[in-house]
């Protein structure tokens, strides 16, 4: 079957009323750029943080910033009815995520306020944009633990904090389409990495961290590179362009349990930093801190489900999206000074 360039455009009309929350955020804001792109001209973004901090705005898009944990906030961000893609949550990295459970938790109101608004105001579809931290922490034991498929999220024992508040807006999102009618989408993201995301500050994840690490060594003539845990640990990893495609493919699909979408390309921490410092040029001398944030020994994705359903998977190698990561990083900390003194 010939891939969908565009798989909204088989359920969607161009002037349909799209909801993106989140849309200050990394994903959020490529995916409002996409929906841009492919023409469609009634989009409202909405975040909590003030434009001035968001990745990406457009002119072109209504923009609200918008608290969506409180319910008539959320009343706000969907009137007119529509359509739903809900990205709004509060996570980082595997440092963020073990330091703020509470906070990651506390995200549950807004899935849960956003269903009920959506429902009110009669969208016809939602997505939700959940996490591979959903899975039985039992089964990512070791870095070569089988990859992860969609039944293993059960008997749960989700990440505490962030993957047990995934795992519930699931449920949630379930249970709307089962007795209220509502169409929901779930997708499982793994991953996922690219430019115009955080680099740093504290909520950046293990490539964008590694990046900006080896990218300041390479500017201020450093020779030394810190790794949390000790860099065998595994994991896979999303290109970005993979991700917006899958998240609308998965939105426009007839199936309505949840699917991964993440690469299937397995590799170890160490295997990411060598890819990085090949692309940098340079090598440099490794540290590893075993008490740092590592999260799960090993997690990747097993796509035989999103094949099934959609006839395709996440392909973006990793080593050509990890340059083109860098190279936006490297761009950035020049941009801002960072140099050898």
């Amino acid at each position: 079957m010939a891939l969908d360039r565009n798989p909204l455009d088989r359920i969607l009309a161009k002037d349909t009323p799209i909801l993106v929350t989140g849309a200050g955020g990394f994903i959020g804001g490529h995916l409002v750029a996409d929906l841009r792109r492919q023409g469609f001209s009634r989009i409202r973004a909405v975040d909590i943080k003030p434009v001035e901090h968001w990745f990406q705005a457009f002119d072109d898009t209504e923009i609200l910033v918008l608290d969506l944990r409180d319910r008539h906030a959320c009343r706000t961000a969907a009137r007119g009815g529509g359509v739903v893609f809900n990205l709004a949550c509060d996570m980082g990295g595997m440092g963020f995520i073990e330091a703020h459970k509470t906070d990651c938790m506390l995200s549950v109101l807004i899935n849960t306020h956003l269903l009920m608004a959506a429902h009110e105001s009669g969208c016809s579809r939602y997505l939700f944009a959940s996490s591979a931290c959903v899975y039985n922490g039992d089964k990512q034991c070791f870095p070569d633990s089988p990859a992860l498929k969609e039944d293993d999220a059960y008997p749960a024992l989700a990440e505490d904090g962030y993957g047990w508040e995934k795992l519930f807006g699931e449920r949630l999102c379930r249970h709307y389409g089962e007795e209220r009618g509502l169409v929901t989408r779930v997708a499982r993201l793994h991953n996922v990495y690219g430019p115009l995301g955080a680099y740093d500050g504290g909520r950046e994840k293990a490539p964008a961290a590694l990046a900006r690490k080896v990218a300041t060594a390479k500017l201020t003539g450093g020779s030394s590179l810190e790794i949390w845990g000790d860099g065998l640990q595994t994991r896979s990893f999303t290109y970005i362009d993979d991700c917006l495609y899958g998240l609308q493919a998965i939105f426009a699909a007839d199936y309505a349990a949840p699917i991964n979408l993440g690469s299937a390309e397995l590799v170890s921490i160490d295997q990411l930093a060598d890819m990085l410092e090949e692309v940098a040029g340079l090598r440099l001398e490794r540290s590893y801190d075993p008490s740092a944030p590592r999260g799960v020994r090993g997690r990747s994705s097993d796509n035989t489900l999103i094949r099934s359903v959609l006839n395709w998977e996440p392909s973006t190698p990793l080593r050509s999206g990890i340059a083109r990561l860098y190279a936006w990083i490297e761009g950035e900390l020049r941009s801002s000074g960072l140099r050898s003194s």
